[in-house]
């Protein structure tokens, strides 16, 4: 998935009034559009001002449900770049097909994972299938480590199995959780998670004090860690939290648990981009533009984001940097 403007920690949502206890906050989202005037808009927790990674995670698009028949907006995000991070593309309706610089294509359904490595750099499409009338789901990024994020490009598709926990259904789809434990290889400890819980419950699971922890809330409306928070609010947990206590009101409510240990190192984000410097997003930009010029002039373009796929006929173009420094975020 694109983002569309120059600077994307630049967000203004920030969190809601009051606090919960122990130091827990509910980061609001904004509304975004998904590529041009007829775009899809996609709710965005992360990053913003006040806070830019939870763990490793620095993004966090929540979308739908989108009607996507003939004549309405539909996910169509054409080749578009990447540098030092994962993309988790998570779904709860509709199919999206995956097209990447690795050869790849995949559709990725309910329930099933993408996860994507960029590593020095990366290429791919996102369009929904002519089949599809709806789309909802998560679009994710994890910024990569030294070491990883200038490593190679990776692809890897996965389908977990489903956890029965206390009443809850819990699918693990990054990390191990509940005695549960997903094959994707992630480069600092992680956890994402989609649990679904019944209406009028209190539902407890165990989590590791050490890692940052944010709830993500796809449907219903739910109290968090003594926080009250609606759909695509995200509820950053107090440090040191041991113990995820979810309440559900008179609706079912599900949720993605997104969290890890902290990141431990400064990122700059600009457009698709993460890196450590300004001098990194210039290189890659620089390294970019040179495959959209030779895919406009020939038809095809290879070189450090990979080989395009035959079956794009453009990719986007990257916009003009800013004309200050891009200045690192903790």
């Amino acid at each position: 998935m694109s983002v569309t403007e120059r600077n994307p920690v630049l967000s203004e949502g920030g969190p809601a009034d009051g606090g919960g206890v122990r130091g827990t906050e509910v980061l609001l989202p904004r509304e975004v559009p998904l590529g041009g005037p007829r775009a899809m808009l996609v709710n965005r927790t992360l990053p913003q001002r006040r806070r830019s990674l939870i763990g490793a995670w620095c993004f966090v698009d929540h979308y739908g449900p989108h009607d996507v028949r003939p004549g309405k907006p539909a996910m169509q995000v054409p080749g578009h770049p990447h540098i030092g991070l994962q993309t988790v593309t998570w779904l709860f309706e509709g199919e999206v097909e995956h097209r990447d610089t690795t050869g790849t294509v995949a559709v990725v359904r309910p329930g099933e994972v993408n996860l994507m490595t960029a590593g020095a750099g990366i290429a791919h499409s996102e369009y929904s299938l002519p089949t599809t009338t709806r789309v909802h789901g998560a679009q994710l990024w994890v910024a990569l480590p030294d070491g990883a994020r200038t490593g190679e490009r990776a692809f890897e598709h996965y389908v977990p199995g489903v956890l029965h926990v206390d009443g809850a259904e819990v699918r693990v789809f990054l990390g191990t959780w509940l005695g549960a434990s997903a094959t994707p290889h992630t480069y600092t400890r992680l956890l994402g998670a989609e649990v679904r819980v019944a209406a009028g419950t209190t539902w407890r699971a165990p989590l590791d004090p050490a890692d940052e922890v944010g709830v993500l809330v796809d449907l219903g409306s739910v109290t968090v860690d003594g926080v009250r928070a609606e759909r695509s609010q995200l509820v950053a947990l107090a440090a040191g939290t041991g113990e995820l206590v979810l309440t559900t009101g008179d609706e079912p409510a599900r949720v993605l648990v997104l969290g890890g240990e902290p990141f431990g190192a400064p990122v700059v984000m600009w457009w698709n981009f993460v890196g450590r410097d300004h001098d990194d997003i210039v290189a890659a930009r620089a390294d970019w533009q040179r495959q959209v010029d030779e895919q406009r002039a020939t038809g095809h373009a290879d070189g450090r984001f990979g080989p395009h796929p035959d079956a794009w006929d453009d990719v986007l173009a990257a916009p003009e940097l800013p004309t200050v420094r891009l200045k690192p975020r903790a």
